[in-house]
């Protein structure tokens, strides 16, 4: 049979103080002097005492937990693999929630109408490129219930992550011009998400910039690949001018190599494509796809981070943090 698990009360005496000592010198709280501190450490450590996790919560009244969610519907956040933006950065997540204590609860994208919300008890949210209006969001300040945004939420003061969608963009775009594309088109979804706004910003630039024709496809992103399917078939029989597509969501971009496959456009020798998450849509693709390393582990850490120095309450806890600069990923996709 195994030893009953050390107490509090245990370390107390092997200590020589009392437990209310040893809760303070473990928390680090009160007045307890260096010399007592470092007794009540090395009795604990000597005992193979662990604090109750449960105990802690109950004193404090916090979960430390953290719930990752997003208003983005599974065809474009996951796919049917469920391997998609949304999960790598929750990978991410968890590992450096666990580092500060906390566990992360990941909801997934839900196509029903059942408020996750009302299944939860968490300290705080991750909400992953919420939407103008986005009614999680919404649903989250009703409840008093702290979030932080990865990619800055388009007419809210929330803190953030900022993403910098306009530079990924711009990088996309300038490398399917350096390739010689004369007539790029953009497909992108109608959510109002601060990266695909940010996008349209960056291509309004670029083609004032290059002196070229917009050729804009917008699709809703429920209809995922079926989407990015309907609108580069769209621009093709309207535009045939076309000879680069870039594809703000990696669902979409699946849907217009089969679009461009259909209507007999090689890729890259007719038209070049390149989209903007590095993911395994992309790189499974045939061709394989230019994307752009969006270093969603980073993002995720700084999103943890800005979070619980919220959470905390620290008086000088930025609104937005801004994370390295995405990079292009090169591939067959754009190589003529």
């Amino acid at each position: 049979m195994s030893s009953p698990r050390p107490t509090i009360s245990d370390v107390a005496r092997e200590a020589g103080v009392s437990p209310t000592t040893v809760s303070h010198a473990l928390r680090g709280m009160g007045q307890v002097q260096a010399g007592t501190r470092a007794r009540v450490i090395d009795a604990a450590d000597r005992l193979g005492y662990r604090p109750s996790v449960r105990a802690q919560r109950l004193r404090s009244g916090k979960t430390r937990s953290i719930a990752l969610m997003s208003s983005m519907p599974t065809a474009v956040s996951a796919g049917s693999s469920r391997l998609g933006f949304f999960t790598e950065v929750a990978a991410a997540a968890a590992e450096s929630a666990l580092l500060h204590g906390y566990s992360l609860v990941l909801v997934p994208p839900t196509e029903t109408s059942l408020n996750p919300l009302s299944h939860l008890d968490v300290d705080g949210v991750i909400l992953v490129e919420p939407s103008a209006g986005d009614p999680l969001a919404h649903e989250l300040r009703s409840r008093h219930l702290p979030y932080v945004a990865v990619g800055r939420q388009p007419g809210a003061d929330v803190p953030h992550v900022d993403m910098a969608g306009g530079q990924g963009a711009t990088l996309l775009l300038d490398h399917l011009h350096d390739r010689g594309a004369q007539a790029v088109a953009l497909v992108a979804a109608t959510s109002k998400r601060r990266s695909y706004l940010d996008t349209f910003a960056a291509y309004d630039a670029f083609c004032h910039r290059t002196g070229q024709a917009p050729y804009v496809g917008l699709a809703a992103e429920e209809l995922g690949e079926d989407g990015g399917y309907g609108e580069t078939a769209r621009l093709l029989l309207k535009h045939p001018q076309i000879d680069a597509v870039c594809v703000v969501v990696d669902a979409f971009a699946t849907g217009a190599l089969a679009a461009l496959a259909e209507a007999g456009r090689r890729v890259p020798q007719d038209v070049l494509v390149a989209t903007r998450y590095d993911g395994l849509r992309a790189k499974l693709s045939e061709p394989p796809l230019t994307a752009l390393d969006l270093d969603l582990p980073a993002v995720a850490t700084a999103a943890i981070d800005l979070l619980l120095r919220h959470l905390q309450g620290e008086v000088n806890a930025p609104r937005s943090v801004q994370v390295p600069p995405a990079g292009l990923v090169a591939r067959r996709s754009t190589r003529r």
